[in-house]
């Protein structure tokens, strides 16, 4: 797995040498392919392992009384969502543009995020606010949506079903920024440095992917990723896209 430090002195490596550039390109696109085919090789029987499974427990419904059947069945699943992260974040820098309207993309998402508390009769207080102004935007609207339904979801998951989460947007003579804020349990000082970091995670079924896909995601739109926080006082996190 490569870190950001390391892509940081391979970009400086580049910069400075074309035929080290040339050189590195290339062990990245194998790097990339290699762990693409691997994701994929595991993912395909482990997928059958989980239908097999499924199939067993609707044939025979006394399996829920086995010891371990239940955490078996949520283990392979975390197996599953592991690998599908772990593709993800492989590809995170390969995007499909268009050209869209960000405003309405905001709305959209505000909107699909409101419905999905109010299905779960959450007691959590959500709120937007995008202004009209924001214009067009080109880049990946697939993957932008999944970096701020993750951006969400992460809040939600840190006000603990009770508490307040805004997404906003705001457009600046060089950028367009985005933030998801919320009110809950805030980041520890010393996890900051490193919650950006695949494989980092500090929650109990988390596969510590979905932040750096997202960071991943951002920068490949030449963007950034960050969090400003404290523990025990919510956390926000900030996109901002060159405009």
């Amino acid at each position: 797995m490569l870190y950001n430090v390391d892509v940081n002195k391979m970009n400086r490596l580049m910069e400075e040498n074309k035929d080290v550039k040339q050189i590195i390109s290339q062990l990245l696109e194998n790097h990339h392919t290699t762990v693409s085919t691997i994701a994929h090789e595991i993912r395909n029987p482990l997928t059958l392992v989980s239908s097999a499974l499924q199939m067993i427990q609707a044939q025979h419904p006394e399996v829920l009384e086995f010891s371990h059947w239940s955490q078996t069945l949520e283990d392979v699943e975390f197996m599953r969502q592991l690998l599908e992260e772990l593709s993800t974040y492989n590809n995170g820098n390969t995007l499909h543009y268009s050209v869209f309207s960000i405003g309405q993309f905001l709305k959209n998402i505000a909107i699909s995020f409101a419905i999905s508390l109010d299905e779960e009769e959450s007691d959590i207080e959500f709120s937007s606010r995008v202004p009209d102004n924001l214009g067009d935007f080109t880049g990946d609207k697939v993957k932008l949506e999944e970096v701020l339904l993750n951006l969400l979801r992460n809040a939600k998951d840190a006000v603990a079903g009770e508490g307040t989460i805004r997404l906003y947007a705001e457009r600046k003579r060089k950028s367009l920024d985005i933030h998801v804020q919320d009110n809950g349990c805030g980041i520890p000082k010393e996890h900051l440095e490193s919650i950006f970091e695949p494989f980092q995670t500090y929650k109990e079924d988390g596969t510590g992917l979905g932040l750096s896909i997202s960071k991943r995601i951002i920068e490949a739109h030449g963007g950034t990723l960050s969090v400003a926080s404290k523990e025990g006082d919510g956390a926000t996190f900030t996109i901002r896209l060159p405009i």
